[in-house]
């Protein structure tokens, strides 16, 4: 069970990675080239930027819950 949350924890840890370059800096960012660069009139940021922002928040929280999750069972009597 241990190493099922540590293989997660790696894929999790891989995949916000990859989501955090993705978002848009300042200057702009690589998610211009995946049609981020495209925004509302209203909310000042795009559909794709909003939904990879919702991405990365689920991702980040399913990376702490597998963090939590491993010390627990690695630190379990068992």
């Amino acid at each position: 069970m241990l190493l099922l949350f540590q293989i997660l924890l790696v894929i999790t840890s891989l995949l916000l990675l990859l989501l955090v370059l993705l978002h848009k800096g300042k200057g702009g960012g690589l998610s211009d080239m995946f049609g981020g660069g495209v925004s509302t009139s209203l909310g000042g940021s795009s559909i794709a930027e909003r939904n990879l922002d919702r991405i990365t928040v689920a991702i980040g929280l399913l990376w702490a819950a597998s963090i939590v999750a491993a010390s627990l069972l690695a630190n379990s009597p068992g």
